[in-house]
């Protein structure tokens, strides 16, 4: 796996062909579960896709989990939900920094591009939308919760970097 910086991920997909042109996937890393969101092949929609349970003691098995959506799913890349704050370094930053790099110890996912994401507020935000719904059952309520919050993330970096892209090349 290679960071890169986000602006790098999305003009290495535009310069590709119709047919080579991937998608990218939104991981929101939690605790428990990774939420995974889904680009369309233009890549400007997320859609929420699944949950991955988060396995700690067996990260090479993840790492397959993520081999085969990237060879299922034409995956060019992963957005990287990281808790951005300028004063602190938060607990969940440091938990998803560890994630990533136990990932890369693998040397599973090595054609992988990633990219971070601000995910600030994003778990907040999903929250507000999804209480409505009265999910009684926490496993689905907090699945649903990171499915969502993945889509957010992904969703974000879509859209920042097709107006960055957009005003780049004028119509």
């Amino acid at each position: 796996m290679k960071q890169v910086k986000p602006l790098q991920l999305f003009h290495k997909l535009v310069k590709t062909t119709q047919n080579e042109r991937g998608r990218l996937m939104g991981l929101d890393v939690g605790d428990k579960y990774v939420g995974l969101a889904l680009s369309d092949f233009d890549n400007k929609i997320a859609s929420p896709f699944s949950v991955l349970v988060r396995k700690k003691t067996n990260v090479k098995l993840m790492a397959s989990d993520f081999k085969s959506l990237i060879s299922k799913y034409s995956l060019k890349g992963f957005v990287i939900g990281l808790p951005f704050d300028r004063h602190l370094v938060s607990s969940d930053a440091v938990q998803m920094k560890v994630f990533i790099d136990n990932l890369r110890r693998t040397n599973m996912l090595e054609d992988v591009e990633y990219t971070f994401w601000n995910e600030c507020f994003t778990s907040k935000n999903v929250e507000l939308l999804l209480k409505p719904l009265n999910l009684k059952h926490p496993v689905h309520s907090k699945t649903m919760l990171d499915k969502f919050a993945a889509v957010g993330i992904l969703q974000g970096y879509l859209d920042y970097v097709n107006r960055k892209a957009k005003a780049i090349t004028p119509e």
